[in-house]
């Protein structure tokens, strides 16, 4: 019997976990933080999405000996120089709601063609004792609506609007979301690497 290859994907959201499962199937077995013993979590103090993703990729896999899968990811919204950027879980203090509640309170007065956004992904995947790391990027375009819409998703998916039509991110099923969504084009690209361990 082939020993399946074992790969921590460096979260607890069960969603994401759920996806990258869905990704590689049983080719790997993939578990999360929450399946371990504690570790600390890496401060990610990096300028890019792609220096957060690798530095929490390699504390991981340090601290845990297994080859490791990180995401960094976040809204960059064109009005506002790209902010909230790297800063997008830390871009008001609380709730989801009120970091969008916060975007919109920004964009207060600002017209719809002027209230273009990407979600912005970058994985890493490192493993144990250093080496160099493959990085994948995804981006989802859109712009940034007036009002939340729709009750799917996290984070600022209820006030991203896709283009062509009006209809929000949060109003996606997880499947249709997964297809054309920041993290799941990333996820694609990653995947031959995945499912070359």
């Amino acid at each position: 019997m082939t020993v399946k290859p074992r790969l921590l994907f460096a979260t607890t959201n069960q969603g994401k976990l759920r996806e990258l499962r869905g990704l590689v199937g049983d080719a790997v077995e993939v578990v999360s933080l929450a399946d371990l013993p504690p570790v600390p979590e890496p401060v990610e103090d990096g300028a890019t999405f792609e220096e957060n993703a690798v530095m929490k990729a390699r504390a991981y896999a340090d601290a845990t000996g297994l080859l490791t899968l990180a995401d960094d990811s976040g809204l960059c919204v064109d009005a506002l120089g790209g902010r909230p950027g790297v800063q997008s879980a830390r871009y008001a203090p609380g709730d989801d709601r009120a970091r969008y509640e916060k975007l919109l309170t920004e964009l207060t007065g600002v017209p719809d063609a002027q209230r273009t956004a990407s979600f912005r992904c970058a994985l890493a995947l490192v493993g144990p004792g250093g080496g160099e790391a493959k990085v994948e990027v995804g981006q989802c375009n859109g712009r940034i609506g007036h009002a939340p819409k729709g009750s799917h998703g996290f984070g600022y998916d209820p006030v991203f609007i896709l283009p062509g039509g009006d209809r929000a991110l949060a109003e996606l099923t997880p499947e249709e979301k997964s297809a054309i969504s920041h993290r799941g084009k990333a996820f694609q690209k990653m995947k031959p690497h995945l499912l070359g361990l």
